[in-house]
């Protein structure tokens, strides 16, 4: 979604941390590029010129000429002011009302409403265990309700019974009564839209507001509209009076200049956004974390809260343990492949790793191909069990029958089994004999030999989202390897990155990590 800004701002801000010292004058070009890339993210004007004048404010004084690294001291000025515009924390679905609670959504036809309320209720009932009622109040599109109905089926989510003939207030005081009767804690609204705003949708909208009694009351905004998207929220929160904003397609735009604007401009939070068409692709809106993605700070906490959504804690001990006494084989592995897989991908985790936006166009020319990991699964899936346990069972006339039943060649299968022993090894080096998986990581890290107290955990932690105060976003913790850069041996990355230092060459162990192949 911030592609583009983060690309412009990350160039504008290198320059200034290149600086030994700081002018006045230097801070105003600075801004005058900053207020370009702002405005040509479709960022509402009003918003530019809050934003530039209150960065304007901190950077030209004594704090930031005084600081040790000054390019650093604005940096981190810009991104505290990004928060400040986003909206200073987090702010969920509030739920806390007497059930069943209602939630109102509301916006233009074609912005994804009927989808991003069956998105809602998977999410309210499966990760926060609430018992979900959907109805639609949409009797002017054709098949809307059946819609719902359909969607309501997919994600297991129980929709009102369809009655022709009566009018959305009519059917959003019927729905709550059945929330009542039927044990529901949240009723969700699925109000009808218009291609264009207009006095009948907003008196609707009225007239529903009145019978239900809404405690949430949700615009569904599509990003891609940009400006649009903040005319709108002004006037549904006029007539309406709004609670929160949902924006959806956020994978689809490159500018984002909906999102910076909405919030600065009507008050009300950005609360959840859509990041794609699954019906498990919502996620809340953190502008910390926005922040430090534009900035090119990475995403640790959401990469971690992945991981722990995504992964079986007990398969991942039971894994470790084998690890550990060198029993890693190739049905563990393609585990590790699946699991990355629907964790969005090499690049989708790439993507929240600290200062790898900045390499974003030498990743793109190193053939980041997603469809390498499908491949590799294919390949294990081609071998029988005992294959899988038992690698060194594979020869010439083995990997023949399993290139062609995983449409692959001889050489993919080598380069997988390669992989394959790779990590084995380093795994039971890390893991010892006796100190355990975590212990040879803390080495690593620079806790000394045992494993990392809580305390260490907690230091690391503070260190990682925003990197060391005075170096650059995402510099790695003292003591972990390639402080001072990357490491020299960045596994399969392109032997040359120019003007990144400490990236020169392959490394002579994890050069085929997946999604890394050569160019065809």
């Amino acid at each position: 979604m911030f592609e583009s800004l983060s690309e412009k701002l990350g160039g504008i801000l290198d320059r200034l941390t290149r600086r030994g010292a700081l002018s006045e004058a230097d801070v105003d070009a600075a801004l005058r590029e900053v207020r370009r890339a702002l405005l040509e993210a479709d960022v509402a004007l009003e918003v530019v010129h809050s934003f530039i004048d209150e960065v304007r404010k901190h950077a030209v004084g004594a704090t930031v000429i005084k600081s040790v690294t000054p390019g650093q001291m604005v940096v981190k000025i810009v991104h505290d002011q990004l928060i400040a515009m986003l909206g200073a924390s987090a702010d969920p679905i509030n739920l806390d009302a007497p059930a069943p609670v209602a939630v109102m959504m509301v916006g233009l036809q074609g912005s994804g409403k009927t989808t991003t309320t069956a998105k809602l209720a998977r999410r309210l009932s499966q990760q926060m265990r609430r018992k979900v009622l959907m109805a639609s109040l949409d009797v002017r599109r054709p098949a809307a309700m059946e819609q719902l109905a359909v969607l309501g089926r997919q994600v297991e989510v129980d929709t009102l019974p369809i009655v022709e003939g009566q009018q959305p207030p009519q059917i959003a005081r019927r729905a709550l009564e059945a929330g009542r009767l039927g044990g529901y804690d949240v009723v969700l609204l699925d109000t009808a839209g218009r291609t264009t705003l207009d006095d009948a949708m907003m008196a609707e909208a009225a007239e529903i507001k009145a019978a239900a009694n809404p405690h949430e009351i949700l615009l569904v905004a599509d990003s891609l509209t940009g400006q649009d998207a903040v005319n709108l929220a002004r006037a549904f929160d006029q007539r309406v009076g709004l609670t929160g904003i949902v924006l959806t397609r956020v994978d689809g735009d490159g500018r984002g200049g909906a999102a910076l604007s909405m919030r600065a401009v009507t008050g009300k939070p950005i609360k959840l956004i859509g990041t794609g068409e699954k019906m498990d692709a919502l996620e809340d809106f953190h502008p910390q974390r926005i922040a430090d993605r534009i900035l090119g700070m990475g995403d640790i906490i959401s990469l971690v809260e992945k991981a722990a959504a995504t992964i079986d804690a007990e398969h991942a001990m039971r894994v470790a343990e084998k690890m550990r006494k060198g029993a890693f084989d190739l049905s563990d592995l393609r585990s590790q492949l699946a699991q990355m897989q629907s964790m969005g991908g090499m690049a989708g985790l790439m993507g929240m790793m600290p200062g790898m936006a900045k390499m974003k166009s030498q990743l793109a020319s190193a053939n980041l191909d997603e469809r390498v990991l499908k491949r590799q699964m294919a390949i294990i899936d081609s071998m029988t069990p005992k294959e899988r346990r038992v690698p060194d069972l594979l020869k010439a006339s083995r990997k023949k029958r399993i290139a062609a039943g995983s449409g692959t060649k001889p050489e993919d299968i080598n380069r997988l089994l390669k992989m394959h022993r790779q990590m084995a090894d380093m795994m039971k080096a890390m893991g010892g004999a006796k100190r355990g998986p975590m212990a040879g990581l803390a080495q690593m890290m620079g806790f000394g030999g045992g494993a990392p107290s809580p305390e260490d955990m907690a230091k690391l932690a503070q260190q990682m989202p925003g990197g060391i105060p005075g170096s650059p976003p995402g510099t790695l913790p003292p003591g972990f390897p390639g402080a001072s850069g990357l490491p020299p041996t960045m596994p399969g990355m392109p032997a040359k990155f120019p003007g990144m230092p400490g990236l020169g060459g392959r490394p002579p162990g994890l050069g085929s990590l997946p999604g890394f192949g050569k160019k065809k």
